[in-house]
């Protein structure tokens, strides 16, 4: 039997859980389950993987998408520069492997931890098709750990951009201070920030919605409520919108593919 599941905390709703045990049914992929394991502290994670022995990968959640990274035995390449993964990949490696490989697992342990990003993947595949040469720069709103696969698939396609804040950070703009130019400027504004999420659904980020037109684009990661109230109201002024469901479905196919690959990194 394969185990596969989630760590974050709080694990109160996933759609990691129902899509991959949806998945397993309707694929008829059998020996397989999907768990959540609600993780407060990383700290744990050995712990929790010297528990499960047949865990073959883990997707991460918040708030472990960057502390997990010291736990890993190797990082694949965007998921490095973006400093956040979400994807574990857990294979066995005999003491003489790691040695063998010039790498040594932390703790001593006996298998091996891949790291990945795949909302990079997602969020690529998902934006790209509705890009235009109008969206040659960018606002996102939040600069947290959602905001980190964004901003390396932006910087991949060249697209400029600035972070809005609530808190002062050097080189962002403050909620407070957007004004209806930075709208105007910037044709592709991305919501990272859970504003909006059920059941605060009357919640959204606070820009000004006047200033947009029908050549921007909205995408929010949120996909729960299907349209958030920050895609209604860019709906309303013209622009096209898209929502973090697909970008979901996108990342976890990946990271299934990524689970089951047979190849080994260096």
């Amino acid at each position: 039997m394969k185990h596969y599941g989630l760590i974050g905390f709080p694990l109160s709703h996933s759609f990691s859980k129902k899509y991959f045990t949806d998945k397993f049914v309707n694929d008829k992929i059998a020996d397989c389950t999907y768990e959540l394991y609600p993780l407060e502290n990383i700290s744990d994670l050995p712990k929790l993987l010297h528990a499960n022995p047949n865990l073959c990968g883990l997707n991460v959640t918040i708030p472990h998408k960057v502390s997990v990274l010291k736990y890993l035995d190797w990082i694949e390449q965007d998921a490095k520069g973006a400093g956040a993964v979400n994807c574990i990949r857990i294979t066995s490696e005999s003491p003489l492997q790691a040695a063998f490989s010039g790498e040594v697992g932390v703790g001593g342990h006996d298998f091996r931890l891949e790291g990945y990003n795949t909302d990079i993947y997602g969020f690529d595949m998902s934006l790209s098709p509705l890009l235009t040469d109008k969206h040659d720069t960018a606002l996102i709103l939040g600069d947290g750990g959602a905001a980190r696969a964004v901003k390396c698939v932006l910087d991949n396609k060249g697209i400029t951009y600035s972070c809005v804040t609530r808190k002062p950070i050097p080189g962002n703009i403050l909620f407070s201070d957007l004004t209806a130019k930075h709208i105007e400027e910037n044709k592709l504004i991305i919501n990272t920030t859970p504003l909006g999420t059920y059941p605060n659904v009357n919640d959204c980020p606070p820009i000004p919605y006047d200033a947009i037109t029908d050549d921007h684009l909205l995408f929010d990661l949120i996909y729960n409520p299907e349209e958030t109230l920050f895609l209604k109201k860019g709906a309303e002024r013209g622009a096209a919108i898209k929502n973090g469901y697909e970008m979901l479905v996108l990342q976890a196919e990946k990271a299934w593919e990524i689970w089951n690959s047979k190849a080994k990194h260096p």
